[in-house]
């Protein structure tokens, strides 16, 4: 007993210590971004929803992982990311950082740990529809965190005009 009255304080401590520092947030991912007409493919672990997850079929989460895309607004690729930034603007937690050519980059963060989660949105001319894409940078699963989030920005983004 005397052992665990020890233990729990010095596990809290650093816990919060851990939060504190941004040990929780990982980095992102070298490879985001578009290559060959394709975001990154999802995790290998239930912890990321892609639009173009039907693009891998040997893909150990293909079938978790899989989310429609979003439909080209009237002014097509240019008035559609502006949309989706707008949506995530409004969004708390959520930050762009970097946009440009077609394509959107965004990062989550949980409100208590302070997890990161990296979206992703492209502007595909091809398929006249926004890929997206979302993913936690650390853990395994994520209890249907991106998708949850991600069925947000569809809402919010079908709610703006077309």
């Amino acid at each position: 007993m005397k052992l665990l009255s020890i233990a729990l304080p010095l596990l809290l401590a650093g816990a919060v210590l851990a939060v504190q520092t941004g040990a929780l947030q990982g980095s992102p991912p070298d490879d985001l971004g578009i290559h060959e007409g394709r975001l990154k493919p999802p995790s290998s672990t239930p912890n990321s929803v892609s639009s173009q997850a039907a693009l891998y079929p040997e893909h150990p989460q293909r079938a978790y992982a899989g989310i429609e895309p979003l439909p080209f607004k009237r002014g097509g690729a240019p008035a559609s990311l502006q949309a989706v930034h707008t949506v995530l603007q409004d969004m708390p937690g959520v930050s762009v950082v970097q946009q440009q050519d077609g394509y959107l980059r965004a990062q989550a963060q949980t409100r208590w740990l302070r997890f990161v989660d990296d979206l992703e949105f492209w502007a595909n001319p091809e398929r006249g529809v926004v890929e997206l894409r979302s993913a936690s940078r650390l853990g395994h699963g994520d209890l249907g965190a991106n998708r949850s989030r991600m069925e947000r920005v569809r809402s919010a983004y079908l709610a703006l005009p077309p």
